[in-house]
């Protein structure tokens, strides 16, 4: 396990703040998301699909799930190592992940948007790696989000061949 020396001390009432302030930065992320995908239902289920594609009402209950454990994750490394290289790969995966709705749904730019999944899912793959070294419940805690990501992945990939 490695651990900085400029480690907080992240007790008593500076721990919840930073917690909502990890909750603060996932929201963002979140909301960028959702202002990309205002108005555009009938635009996916307009595209073609394949068999497996999930219904839309899915996608929200899910991606708050993941966006909590996504926040909790960062903080629990936070509060282990301070702002370390973990948490820089934590940052340029969620920017990453901000980035992508617009993308595909408000651009319509499937390929680029896969392009971009991809760079989104290698940042998760290091964030996840970093975090193992920190705390295996913030590794554990990545670990769905991580799963959803490739299956977002292949979905993208399916409805990008299928539109093209």
């Amino acid at each position: 396990m490695e651990i900085s020396q400029d480690a907080p001390a992240a007790s008593g009432r500076r721990a919840w703040w930073a917690l909502a302030g990890f909750a603060a930065a996932v929201f963002v992320a979140a909301a960028i998301g959702g202002l990309g995908v205002q108005g555009t239902t009938a635009e996916y289920a307009s595209l073609r699909q394949p068999s497996w594609a999930p219904p839309s009402w899915l996608f929200g209950p899910v991606w708050s799930l993941l966006y909590a454990l996504i926040a909790v994750a960062g903080w629990l490394v936070w509060r282990r190592v301070g702002f370390s290289p973990a948490l820089w790969a934590w940052t340029a995966q969620l920017v990453l992940n901000a980035i992508w709705t617009p993308l595909f749904f408000g651009a319509g730019q499937y390929g680029l948007a896969f392009a971009e999944i991809v760079l989104m899912w290698l940042a998760i793959g290091l964030t996840v790696m970093l975090f193992a070294r920190v705390s295996r419940v913030a590794t554990a805690l990545m670990l769905p989000y991580w799963a959803w990501v490739t299956f977002a992945a292949a979905l993208n990939l399916s409805i990008w061949q299928l539109n093209n």
